[in-house]
């Protein structure tokens, strides 16, 4: 009889370590393979009988780690608590359709006189820019522009010009190229004064129609109003086409801006 006794508390002895062993054994398995190594899952083994629990990004894994259980030497059967997790939605990114405005103000005085075509010029936004439902470009965001044309006007004859569109925005560190209308405005002889958009855009109408005006219309409305600092500024003197630093520019964006997904 002690020898019995002697052997069965020997025998319960193997199986809790055999227990541990299993246990162990899953364990690493799991964190090893390619296809399961991601899973939040935890092993217990109890008389041979193998209780997973936790969390699996997949139905293919949790199959997997199914399977590992159940051919692993010593487990008399699996119980299979995980849980598959919920696939969270991928942010999408952002984007600024075209036909959106973008308000800029100038910082650093252009003329149609001392500009040359090609230059960059700098300015910010002076109002937020909204897509997707949220702000994407922050009132004060970077942008950049090109003068498209300059052209001094003469003294007896010859139209002056100046022609301006912007090339990319700048925020949170980033750069990213657009493409708008041309603003461009002509002076010709006699102080005949003309005034244009080019590529369409809501601004480009209210700009004509200012200008057809007499200058009546330019204080309509929020796009006008922008504009305005664009007519205004661009015939100051009655000589050249002078737009002064801070003036208040309206571009409006011919073709969709795509930003990133948001930063969480």
């Amino acid at each position: 009889m002690l020898l019995t006794g002697l052997i069965g508390f020997l025998s319960g002895c193997s199986h809790s370590v055999s227990d541990e062993a299993i246990a162990r054994d899953i364990q690493g398995k799991i964190s090893s393979d390619p296809d399961t190594k991601d899973s939040q899952v935890s092993v217990a083994a109890k008389d041979g009988k193998v209780t997973l629990s936790g969390s699996v990004k997949s139905p293919a894994a949790q199959q997997k780690i199914d399977q590992i259980a159940h051919e692993e030497t010593g487990a008399s059967g699996v119980d299979d608590q995980t849980t598959i997790q919920a696939e969270q939605p991928k942010p999408q990114p952002i984007v600024i359709p075209a036909g959106t405005v973008l308000v800029v103000t100038t910082s650093q005085a252009l003329s149609s006189k001392t500009s040359q075509a090609g230059q960059t010029f700098l300015g910010t936004l002076a109002q937020p820019v909204s897509g997707g439902g949220r702000t994407a470009l922050p009132k004060g965001a970077t942008v950049s522009g090109t003068v498209i044309a300059a052209k001094t006007k003469g003294k007896i004859k010859g139209e002056g010009e100046l022609a301006l569109a912007l090339t990319s925005v700048s925020t949170k560190g980033h750069t990213y190229p657009i493409q708008t209308n041309v603003l461009s405005s002509t002076i010709k002889g006699k102080g005949k004064r003309t005034a244009a958009t080019t590529g369409g855009g809501a601004a480009g109408g209210a700009l004509i129609g200012g200008l057809a005006g007499g200058g009546k219309g330019a204080g309509i409305g929020a796009l006008v109003g922008a504009t305005a600092g664009f007519v205004g500024g661009a015939f100051t003197g009655n000589k050249q086409i002078e737009i002064p630093a801070e003036s208040p520019l309206s571009f409006t964006l011919t073709a969709p801006l795509t930003l990133p997904p948001p930063a969480k």
